[in-house]
């Protein structure tokens, strides 16, 4: 059978696809063996530029225009080539080995043969590893980040534009003190910024040390040179944190707090969907009909709230896939075990699923009209969570049992307007405090709830 959308196993190379595309660059099996391309090329370089390994002096400059054109210009039909290598050597890494070598071949430099110094003292592993930090680094700082903060800008506008809509607070789903509606959109901009850059700050770690993490080829070939800096210097030349301790892989706890920080944010987004798909619920949002699109195919008056509701699915695989990853991938028998290869494959679905959630939930932000008719309809049908207002002024006054006589008043039942000033006006306040409670209506009692939603 052909592999084409329609035939894929996985939705993010079937139905997703177009959705999923700009991670591709980054996470794809060609992006991999292009990272990898680029590290041999670099450390090649590298090593040229060292003094302490005499035998490969700088190379010239047509010769390094031909290694860095091999990675610039590093594509489909490379790939392929060096698949076909694979097929082989049965070895990934090795086939990029090759295939770098047969693009030296036929050139002529003062530095020396060069084909020696490809993947000289490396294993697979310190390829491997620096690969995977760059792709992604890469995939956060190009397509993730920037996505994350838009998606807290979009909901920042929407925080400004209701900041004074005055809205019935729910706790454990029952009325409440009153807010904004604006101030609730503001608690999740405060978060996702937080949560994204914690996820912009995890630190990206790679190592480059040989065999077992004591560079024994190394000191084998160059007694006299200095590994441990030579090391560093690369591994800080593609702009990566040095890892002078590890076994044969780099431990990946790094990976495991980029997951799960990823996570978090992720699950920040899970709980925004909830509540906007409750206020859809509610009558507080109203989900604006698009032409073409059908909401069932039985009732045709539904216009479902579904972007939320996929965004809440995705980030649920997501996570599940994160907290996996993370839980799994630090661990590694002895100086180390294969399995984290295979696995370490599926960190492209995860932030694919998370790049599918959260352009979903900012196209629903989209789609958003606010109702205030009914968002204050709701307010006005509950006096009682005035209750709490009422209790706290007559305590600063010294009323004796001022929760208590609330609570026979207002527990459990509504109260009317007409009930309520009732029981205001026989309270023994001063003329100006009393007078500022008979006035106080459900819609004014949202303390500063407007102004920390304009402050964000």
């Amino acid at each position: 059978m052909e592999s084409t959308t329609l035939t894929a196993l996985s939705p993010l190379d079937g139905r997703y696809a177009p959705k999923a595309a700009p991670l591709r660059d980054y996470l794809s099996e060609l992006a991999l063996i292009r990272y990898r391309v680029l590290i041999e090329v670099r450390w090649l370089q590298h090593l040229a530029d060292e003094p302490g390994v005499p035998d490969i002096r700088t190379l010239e400059a047509p010769v390094k225009d031909v290694l860095n054109a091999v990675v610039d210009h590093f594509g489909h039909e490379e790939a392929r080539r060096v698949k076909e290598l694979e097929l082989e050597t049965n070895h990934d890494v090795k086939a990029v080995e090759y295939f770098l070598r047969q693009k030296l071949e036929g050139i002529s430099t003062a530095a020396g043969d060069l084909a020696p110094f490809l993947h000289f003292a490396s294993t697979s592993e310190d390829i491997n590893n620096l690969a995977y930090a760059l792709m992604l680094r890469d995939a956060r700082q190009r397509v993730l980040l920037p996505l994350m903060r838009q998606l807290a800008i979009d909901l920042r506008v929407l925080a400004h534009r209701f900041a004074d809509v005055p809205m019935l607070a729910r706790t454990h789903g029952q009325p409440a003190s009153p807010t904004t509606l604006g101030k609730e959109l503001a608690n999740f901009v405060h978060r996702l910024r937080r949560q994204s850059e914690q996820f912009a700050h995890v630190r990206v770690l790679g190592k480059f040390n040989g065999a077992v993490g004591n560079f024994n080829a190394h000191v084998a070939a160059y007694p006299d040179a200095d590994w441990l800096a030579i090391a560093s210097r690369f591994v800080e030349s593609l702009g990566l944190e040095f890892t002078a301790y590890s076994t044969q892989i780099e431990p990946h706890d790094w990976i495991a707090e980029y997951c799960q920080a990823l996570s978090r944010f992720n699950t920040v987004v899970i709980d925004l969907c909830r509540d906007l798909w409750g206020y859809v619920s509610l009558g507080y949002f109203r989900p604006r009909a698009v032409a073409g699109e059908v909401g069932s195919s039985t009732m045709p008056h539904k216009v479902n709230p579904i972007e939320f509701e996929n965004a809440e699915g995705n980030l649920g695989v997501a996570n599940a896939l994160l907290e996996f990853l993370a839980a799994k991938l630090p661990l590694s028998r002895w100086q180390r075990d294969l399995t984290d290869s295979t696995v370490l494959r599926n960190v492209a679905v995860a932030l694919g699923h998370s790049l599918i959630a959260f352009e979903s939930c900012q196209r629903g932000l989209g789609k958003l009209d606010a109702d205030l008719g009914r968002i204050a309809e709701d307010l006005e049908g509950n006096w009682e969570v005035l209750a709490e207002a009422i209790q706290t002024v007559m305590r600063r006054h010294g009323i004796p049992d001022a929760y208590e006589q609330l609570k026979a008043l207002t527990r459990g039942r509504g109260v009317t307007e007409g009930a309520l000033r009732e029981f205001i006006a026989r309270l023994d306040l001063p003329d100006e405090t009393r007078a500022r409670l008979l006035a106080l209506r459900p819609s004014d009692y949202v303390g500063l709830a407007a102004a920390l939603a304009r402050g964000i």
